[in-house]
């Protein structure tokens, strides 16, 4: 049963190897990714879990839950694995509970977020998921993605209208730094950016540091389930296309386009395991991420970017550890610091997906028609854009692209 699981392709890194591999380029690397995590999808869990009635203790809890136990499943996957394999949350399930929170009681959302998780454990054993993936054109895959990512990119045009004190220093100091690769050296561009815009922040006095004097240790708070058949029906099979179609789409062919080759099956396996612990604490399933991996593997030597991972799942821990102190630190800055920040992190690999998407020329239109369907971000049946736009790309490709599939 357990025959599609993928070995590890080398022995586990010793520590001593895994200090000779480690930079400050891969130290940036998990900088940014995790300031990425900590800020716009905190937020997405906050402003869900507010409306849906959660207290102060069950929020903090949820945030506990996504940051220390995908930390502890980052470490052990990328050690193990030698490969940078970050794991998070599904943003567009965290958006899908909303709405079911209205209507759902907790502990019944609860109960399908363990069924989620064992549905996803049963399909990574089974190797239907790597089966699936390999059946999807890469252009195709790569339009999506670079549809989801497209966003980044706006953010930097955005911030310069709404935010031109802070954003135009950081995108000059990374044009600059960029110029140049033995300045890139000295400094990556984005951690340039980065103490630029801290600097830009801080002289303008937009730094909310009203509540970051206070050091609160997270307090997970178990949580029992109910299991009902409506949350069943609404919730987990949504639930589990975000997590291995959408989230883990996007993570997979963002390793793959750097050069990676992760191990699909196992990872879901891994989602699966992840999302049952996190249930336990009332937060939502586990995922491999797509930005966060794209931040990871942006820059430096393709066999050291495992090192920006297990950096990116210690700061996980810790913040996981502290949710409450760190979530109100991540906050405090002006939005449009984080647009940046993130923006220009993201630049190469927008690049590369919309490469891989279009520059071979096969799949073209159908990577076209993924990119349109996940811009436009409509979702239907309580299925985020990025799967309709894989299955609308997918559908186009097979109609009037099927010279390109035979030569596949």
């Amino acid at each position: 049963m357990f025959n599609h699981i993928e070995s590890p392709n080398f022995p586990p890194r010793t520590f001593r190897a895994m200090l000779a591999d480690f930079g400050g380029t891969y130290f940036a690397n998990a900088v940014i990714g995790f300031i990425f995590a900590a800020t716009g999808p905190v937020a997405i869990i906050l402003s869900v879990g507010t409306r849906g009635g959660l207290s102060p203790e069950e929020l903090a809890s949820w945030v506990f839950g996504v940051f220390f136990v995908n930390g502890l499943v980052t470490l052990l996957m990328s050690w193990r694995y030698s490969t940078p394999l970050a794991f998070g949350w599904t943003i567009p399930g965290t958006v899908l509970v909303g709405p079911a929170l209205q209507h759902l009681s907790f502990p019944e959302v609860i109960g399908a977020f363990y069924v989620t998780s064992a549905l996803v454990l049963l399909l990574g054993l089974s190797g239907w998921v790597k089966r699936v993936m390999s059946s999807l054109p890469m252009p195709i895959v790569m339009g999506m993605v670079a549809g989801v990512f497209l966003r980044f990119g706006l953010d930097i045009v955005r911030a310069m209208q709404s935010d031109v004190a802070i954003a135009a220093p950081m995108v000059g100091v990374f044009l600059l730094l960029s110029a140049r690769a033995d300045w890139g050296k000295r400094m990556p561009p984005v951690i340039g950016a980065m103490l630029v815009g801290a600097v830009a922040v801080a002289f303008s006095g937009r730094l909310d540091a009203s509540g970051l004097g206070y050091l609160t240790l997270a307090q997970p708070v178990i949580q029992a389930p109910a299991w009902s058949f409506a949350a069943m029906l609404e919730l987990v099979v949504p639930l589990a296309i975000t997590v291995l179609v959408v989230q883990n789409g996007q993570g997979v062919a963002v390793l793959k386009n750097a050069g990676h080759e992760p191990p699909v099956n196992m990872i879901a396996v891994a989602c699966g395991i992840g999302a049952a612990v996190c249930a336990v604490l009332g937060a939502v399933s586990t995922c491999l991420t797509g930005p966060t991996n794209g931040l990871l593997t942006s820059t430096g030597e393709k066999n050291r970017h495992y090192v920006g991972a297990l950096m990116f799942g210690m700061l996980a821990l810790l913040f996981g550890l502290m949710a409450p102190t760190f979530t109100s630190l991540m906050l405090a800055a002006p939005k449009e610091f984080i647009m940046v920040l993130g923006g220009l992190a993201m630049l190469r690999v927008l690049q590369g997906a919309f490469v891989a998407s279009f520059g071979a020329g096969k799949f073209s239109l159908g990577a076209l028609v993924s990119l349109l369907v996940t811009v436009a971000d409509i979702g239907l049946f309580n299925i985020g854009a990025a799967f309709w736009g894989l299955v609308a790309g997918f559908a186009v490709s097979w109609w009037m692209e099927r010279g390109d599939f035979k030569a596949a």
